[in-house]
């Protein structure tokens, strides 16, 4: 199975990676390794994953305070989020309207 990210998704994981980078040299490369970790795990099992509301998933990453947020669509898995779980957890709910 393939996936997508929405637009809003891949830059806030971006963002997400450029604020590691300025922590500490290599913490992004860890970071970018946790969130693909966590996409290839919703890639074997799309399914196994906690339902968040209506059709949206949620997978935690390892060690980073961030969770992946996304819908199983057709053909595909669509990224709805890369989300920090500790800053305001409802702010993703509008882009499902926008899909």
């Amino acid at each position: 199975m393939r996936f997508e990210f929405h637009p809003e998704a891949l830059a806030e994981y971006e963002e997400a990676a450029r604020y590691y980078a300025d922590c500490q040299d290599g913490l992004e490369l860890r970071f970018i390794a946790a969130v693909e970790q966590a996409i290839r795990q919703i890639l074997e099992a799309p399914e196994l994953w906690r339902i968040l509301e209506n059709n949206i998933r949620r997978c935690l990453t390892p060690i980073f305070p961030y969770a992946v947020l996304y819908s199983i669509e057709t053909d595909f898995v669509l990224i709805i989020a890369i989300m920090h779980c500790h800053r305001a957890p409802d702010y993703w709910r509008e882009r499902i309207f926008a899909t």
